[in-house]
């Protein structure tokens, strides 16, 4: 038989395309889309989650649905902030003040430019000035090598950065010490009914307490109790640390005990029939099992703490946003409300990176049903 002429007769199967061999996708394509899966669950959780689909859509997966993806997660958001750009843009002249007409996008970002620039001349002033110094020394060490020469503090004044690591600091002062005393205590308050019955209405009372009420009491007792001629934190930076304490240990408190006192009764009866020690069962099974809840509490704490902040340093006087905000409504320039409001988005984005940092800590330290 013409093998030829059987090639050319028999029919073509039109699934030959379409077998399992075809199918399989190269080893190198598997690899990168199980890569894109792998880091679009951080990614989601940094708020980057519109990343993902703009990387299968390069790949070429299905774009149909990543540019519907890509449309819900990137385009509305940014849709959504042109039209309220646009409606602040439109209503911001017609809106008269003291201090002239509320300012709109265009003069808000100016002066964000503005401060920034600030920031960068008096870093140079810094610069100059320690470099002025260092020569001076030079100078003095050469005529003198036992000369005594010190070195003077620049006395410049704090930029808006400054004022924004200061307000940092401060914040994360303040969140660690209410960590440090919230969870132990609501770890108690879950694993004892005693306890918890005996702190449970002193929670509640101080709970809803205004940071307003809590300030002028910190301040006159840290005024009493840390004196002295060099103390090593200022008092302004230990009142508004400690009022962010005050008001933010609350949310991880209450979580901790709620996340405490919900473990399943076996696992805590499997760390009696296997005799552990509080402290190994606290480690090995309290822990692990209310993390999620603990950490929801410091995203709240944290979340508390910020918002706190700005109010502790208004009254405080510590150098920090709250203050650098009060200063400007007093200046009354006609320059002040458009940097009010360049603090007002500053504190607003702060307030959005740290807790979607809290939650990657989260994730990186939790367990779910999904990791």
């Amino acid at each position: 038989m013409n093998t030829a002429t059987d090639a050319l007769t028999s029919p073509i199967d039109a699934n030959a395309g379409n077998s399992p061999a075809a199918s399989v996708r190269p080893p190198g394509r598997q690899r990168l889309k199980a890569g894109i899966d792998h880091a679009s669950r951080y990614l989601d959780i940094l708020g980057l989650a519109w990343v993902a689909p703009i990387a299968r859509l390069l790949t070429g997966e299905n774009p149909r649905e990543q540019l519907r993806q890509i449309w819900c997660l990137l385009g509305i958001p940014l849709a959504a902030i042109a039209v309220f750009l646009a409606l602040w843009g439109w209503a911001a002249p017609t809106v008269q003040t003291t201090l002239g007409a509320v300012p709109g996008p265009a003069q808000v970002w100016a002066e964000a430019r503005f401060l920034y620039a600030d920031h960068l001349a008096e870093k140079a002033k810094a610069e100059a000035f320690f470099e002025r110094q260092e020569q001076r020394k030079a100078e003095l060490l050469a005529e003198d090598p036992g000369a005594s020469v010190k070195i003077r503090k620049y006395t410049g004044k704090p930029t808006y950065v400054d004022q924004i690591m200061t307000s940092l600091v401060t914040v994360f002062t303040g969140f660690v010490l209410a960590t440090l005393v919230a969870v132990p205590i609501g770890i108690l308050c879950g694993l004892s009914p005693m306890i918890n019955a005996a702190l449970n209405p002193l929670i509640q009372v101080f709970k809803p307490v205004s940071p307003l009420a809590w300030l002028p009491i910190v301040t006159m007792v840290v005024s009493a109790v840390y004196a002295g001629s060099d103390p090593l934190f200022g008092k302004s930076f230990l009142n508004s640390a400690i009022t962010v304490t005050l008001c933010s240990l609350w949310p991880t408190l209450i979580n901790t005990a709620v996340g405490v006192s919900s473990i399943d009764k076996d696992l805590m009866n499997v760390g009696r029939v296997l005799r552990l020690g509080w402290w190994t069962k606290v480690r090995k099974l309290v822990l692990p099992s209310a993390l999620p809840y603990i950490f929801t509490g410091l995203r709240l704490s944290l979340g508390v703490g910020w918002m706190v902040l700005i109010a502790a340093e208004m009254l405080a006087q510590n150098p920090g946003l709250g203050k650098f905000v009060w200063d400007e409504f007093q200046n009354g320039s006609s320059a002040s409300l458009a940097r009010i409001m360049v603090a007002v988005f500053t504190i607003g984005i702060i307030g959005f990176l740290l807790d979607r940092v809290m939650l990657a800590v989260q994730a990186a330290v939790t367990h779910s049903a999904t990791r």
